[in-house]
C-alpha cells in the first residue's frame, strides 16, 4: 500500500470515529431521558402524562421509521442552520443524532419496561419518590439492557456514517 493510501484510510478512520462518537453522545444525551419518559409517563405510571406520552411516541416512531437517506435531506435546513453547512463531518453529527436518539430512546424504554414491577412497589412501600425510584431501582436495574442498547446504536451509526 501506499503511504498516500494509508494516509487516506487513516484520515477516513479518524472522520469516521468523530462522528460516531459525538453524535452517539449527543443521541444518548437526548435518548437516555427521552427513554425514561417515555417508560414513566403512560397513565397510572410515575409521571403520568399520557398525553405528551402519545405525541412523542408518535414523534419517536415516526423519526425511527424514517430511511436514514431521507433524513439526511429532509433536514437539509436545519444542519445548515447549526453546522453552517450540510456536507462534510460535522454537518454528518446533526443528522445522525436525530436518527440516534430516538432509536436510543425506544432500547431505554424496552429496558426500564422490563425491570420487575415488585421492585417498584416495594420502593413506593418504602416511601420512594418518583426520581429515586428512577434513579436507584429503574436505572440500575435496566442497566445491562440500556447498556446492549448504546452498543447496538453505536453500531448502527457505524453504518449510517
Amino acid at each position: 500500500m501506499s503511504p498516500e493510501l494509508i494516509r487516506l484510510i487513516a484520515e477516513a478512520t479518524c472522520d469516521t470515529l468523530y462522528m460516531v462518537a459525538i453524535s452517539g453522545l449527543i443521541g444518548a444525551a437526548a435518548g437516555l431521558p427521552l427513554g425514561l419518559f417515555l417508560a414513566n409517563s403512560k397513565r397510572g405510571e410515575l409521571f403520568a402524562a399520557p398525553a405528551l406520552n402519545a405525541v412523542l411516541g408518535i414523534l419517536v416512531n415516526a423519526t425511527r421509521s424514517t430511511p436514514f437517506i431521507i433524513l439526511v435531506v429532509a433536514i437539509v435546513p436545519l444542519t445548515r442552520a447549526i453546522a453552517g453547512t450540510s456536507i462534510g463531518t460535522t454537518a454528518a453529527i446533526i443528522p445522525l443524532s436525530i436518527a440516534a436518539a430516538p432509536f436510543i430512546a425506544r432500547i431505554v424504554e424496552g429496558a426500564v419496561r422490563e425491570v420487575d414491577h415488585g421492585l417498584i412497589e416495594a420502593a413506593r412501600a418504602m416511601g420512594a419518590t418518583p426520581l429515586q425510584i428512577v434513579t436507584r431501582v429503574l436505572l440500575p436495574e435496566a442497566l445491562p439492557g440500556i447498556v446492549l442498547g448504546l452498543t447496538l446504536a453505536v453500531v448502527s451509526l457505524l453504518g449510517y456514517s
